[in-house]
């Protein structure tokens, strides 16, 4: 008897705690576990410390949910125990902070505004059933206090792409609710397709926000094609200003500010096929029945032409008649200033406006605007181009290369968005891409945005308050459906959100991986799609102290992994990892992941290794390497890995810097063969260098030019080539070796960079 009681007080004790277990995300400031917990049923009352519209909106909130999941209509009554919900004067948690109180008789949210109320519903709704459910509806007895480390907390959506009906963005705007994220960037136009109605403009949702169909086809700007003809130009669509204004009113209920964005100067073909003369070639158009794609000259607004203006002006009153947003987006990046080298009005504006260069009529342009907001009392944002030339006023700068424009913009005093392509580029790969749908490209694992830290180690502590947050970009050029674009965010979305939110000091990943499981259960029971997981195995190079060994590693944190080094395909009985094991020769490494007795990857990961004589040496560089381009640190050129077509992986990069590299061998070696791999890829300003020098020395002082050897491939060609700079010469001996890349220095006449910096990107240096 003694025993089966025991057994039952630690059977209950067991249950207890695992009823305790709460997997709140973002991770609150402080939580603090209570024994027992609230049972809501139908006598539990609701009260109200302040019946204002907005205080009772957020209580409304809570009691359809609770109704949906369990049935019951919560009421004020005096029967039962209760839910208090009150507004009161709190220090320290800020607009948007909460504090909440549980005990099996009460629960108490407090807040200083009716969006710290919602904030703490939301947190009490995520320790209820996710559906509908007939077992007890309890929430576990706690204290939490709480509230957001940064103010901009955001998701943008590009519904120019892909159109996506007003359905999905509400479900969208849910989601970013649930995980306290507060603003959504809606990108409404690009140059695929014109995506709001604007009344003074008919032809921008008659003829602009439609164009020939291309989702079977894989992305590519040539394939967007309009035609005046709707027989023809049948695929896209748009939200009618009512759509727009339900759509705002839907994310106010859910304290989520809609900040539009309308696409200038560049990215606006989809603008120019509609109202042609508003470019710089205003002769193009394509009539009533042929096609039309807008390229150099006509993919711009044109700076010269103040029609081009009053347009905008027309364009923007009217979206801010429909966005209350403070904020209004307007693009600004990736502008080809071509048309406006060659356009007579563009280069009679810079004259008479004192411009040296597109760059500052750019400025020009984005001042101007700005002025207009201004003058409406909203703000202007844009992507980081728009510090090309000198920044406007008051403009707050988005952050999408990487965060050197952000960093510069907060140096200056203005307010910045960290949004760099890695990790905030929802389009790219979460996992392997053997399995996964086709992305744009790029690797942001959920683990790598959990990872990301939105104020740079660059900023001092005061330049960093100017840093307001951080947002994901979900682009849509691979994207066609919702399912996949729930897909891309989830569960991605919920890493970002809890960097955002959450302390920094308290961001655990393993904590992390553990409160979102249950998480992912609600997202299948709700019938939303999302990633299972990344099950890629990683092969990382390591140098140290001369030599190259192999680490591999897996986000899976149950994940077993096997290996061979031989080149045949791993399974369960091949080479477990338990450690980095050493390169000595040439190998080809593939591993693959295994959980619960099964092998998560279709295809194994693979890598090849070189090995030669300057192999896991330290390089030493007299110019330092872009950190936007890291690859694998300091000595990405000796670490047996041989760069590839994809630029961003392997190799290094220099930013109209030469290549100068000191490799020291060690001991005193022969020496006749040393190579350098380099790679021109014309699209993204990447030259082959001018020449490359090789040199030797035994001292390090005193170096011995062996061969240099001039580069061949022209600059101006276009396709993608990867090239090795072999000198083979009379053995020498050496201890130290040296090698020069002569950077081209600026893109050649006629590339769309011309007279810019321009770059060289290399990798492996191998000696023999």
């Amino acid at each position: 008897m003694r025993k089966t009681i025991l057994l039952a007080v630690l059977l209950f004790s067991m249950l207890s705690r695992a009823q305790q277990t709460i997997n709140i995300i973002p991770q609150p400031v402080s939580l603090e576990m209570k024994q027992g917990s609230f049972v809501i049923n139908d006598k539990t009352a609701i009260k109200i410390s302040k019946k204002d519209k907005e205080t009772e909106r957020v209580v409304h909130f809570f009691t359809e949910y609770v109704k949906r999941v369990s049935g019951f209509d919560l009421k004020a009554n005096n029967k039962g125990n209760k839910i208090i919900f009150q507004i009161e004067k709190i220090e320290n948690i800020g607009d948007e902070g909460y504090l909440i109180s549980v005990n099996s008789n009460e629960i108490s949210v407090k807040a200083n505004t009716s969006k710290g109320l919602f904030y703490g519903v939301q947190s009490l709704l995520q320790t209820l059933p996710f559906t509908r459910t007939n077992d007890l509806v309890q929430i576990p007895s706690m204290e939490i206090k709480d509230y957001p480390r940064f103010q901009w907390r955001g998701l943008m959506l590009d519904v120019s792409r892909h159109f996506f009906a007003p359905e999905l963005v509400k479900e969208f705007i849910d989601l970013l609710a649930t995980y306290k994220m507060n603003v959504f960037h809606w990108h409404l136009v690009d140059g695929a397709g014109w995506r709001l109605e604007i009344k003074k403009y008919p032809k921008l949702t008659q003829q602009a926000a439609w164009r020939v169909d291309d989702t079977a086809k894989p992305w590519n700007w040539a394939e967007v094609t309009f035609n005046a003809d709707r027989s023809k130009s049948t695929y896209g669509g748009y939200y009618t200003q009512e759509q727009a204004k339900e759509i705002v009113a839907y994310a106010k209920e859910r304290n989520i500010t809609v900040v539009p964005e309308i696409e200038m100067p560049g990215h606006s073909e989809a603008a120019m096929a509609a109202y042609p003369e508003l470019s710089c070639n205003s002769k193009v158009n394509f009539g009533t029945t042929g096609n039309f794609f807008a390229s150099k000259g006509e993919s711009n607004y044109c700076a010269g032409n103040d029609q081009a203006f009053a347009f905008l002006e027309d364009v923007l009153t009217e979206v801010m008649a429909i966005f209350p947003s403070q904020y209004i987006h307007v693009g600004g990046d990736e502008v080809d200033k071509t048309s406006w080298k060659n356009c007579p009005k563009c280069q009679a504006r810079m004259k008479a406006e004192q411009l040296k260069d597109e760059k500052e009529l750019q400025s020009y342009f984005i001042r101007r605007i700005e002025k207009f907001l201004v003058s409406k009392n909203r703000k202007m944002i844009g992507w980081d181009e728009i510090l090309e030339g000198g920044l406007a006023p008051e403009a707050t700068v988005m952050s999408w290369q990487g965060e050197a424009g952000g960093i510069e913009a907060a140096k200056m005093g203005h307010d910045v968005i960290m949004t760099p392509g890695s990790p905030c580029y929802f389009d790219h790969y979460q996992g392997d891409p053997e399995t996964e749908p086709a992305a744009i490209g790029g690797f942001n694992t959920l683990k790598k945005v959990y990872s990301y830290e939105p104020i740079p180690s660059e900023l001092t502590q005061e330049e960093g308050k100017r840093v307001l947050g951080s947002q994901a970009n979900l682009w849509t050029e691979y994207i066609p459906t919702a399912e996949q674009a729930e897909y891309m965010i989830l569960p991605r979305m919920q890493a970002l959100a809890e960097v955002l939110w959450s302390p920094k000091e308290k961001r655990n990943w393993e904590d992390f991986n553990k409160r979102l499981q249950p998480h992912l259960v609600g997202f299948d029971q709700k019938g939303l799609h999302y990633s299972k997981g990344n099950f890629k195995v990683d092969i990382k190079p390591i140098v140290e102290n001369g030599k190259l060994s192999i680490a591999l590693e897996t986000e899976n944190t149950d994940g077993v992994i096997y290996y061979t080094t031989d080149g045949s395909i791993p399974t369960i009985g091949s080479s477990k990892y338990e450690k980095p094991f050493a390169v000595n020769s040439f190998m080809t490494v593939k591993a693959i992941m295994v959980l619960n007795n099964k092998v998560m990857n279709k295809k194994p990961a693979e890598q090849s290794f070189t090995f030669n004589k300057a192999t896991g040496k330290n390089v030493i560089y007299t110019n330092a390497f872009s950190k936007y381009y890291p690859a694998n640190g300091a000595n990405t050129l000796t670490d047996g890995i041989k760069g590839t077509k994809n630029i961003g992986k392997h190799w290094h990069a220099f930013d109209g810097n030469d290549l100068v590299a000191t490799i020291d061998l060690g001991a005193i070696t022969n020496v006749n063969t040393i190579t350098l791999g380099c790679i021109q890829n014309y699209g993204q300003w990447v030259f082959l260098p001018q020449w490359v020098k090789f040199e030797v020395s035994s001292d390090g002082i005193n170096f011995k030019e062996v061969k240099t050897i001039i580069n061949s491939v022209p600059a101006s060609e276009k396709e993608l080539v990867i090239k090795d700079f072999e000198a083979k010469f009379s053995e020498e001996k050496a201890k130290i070796v040296r090698v020069t890349a002569k950077n081209l220095g600026q893109c050649p006449l006629g590339h769309p960079g011309e007279n810019q910096s321009a770059w060289l990107f290399v990798d492996e240096i191998t000696v023999n």
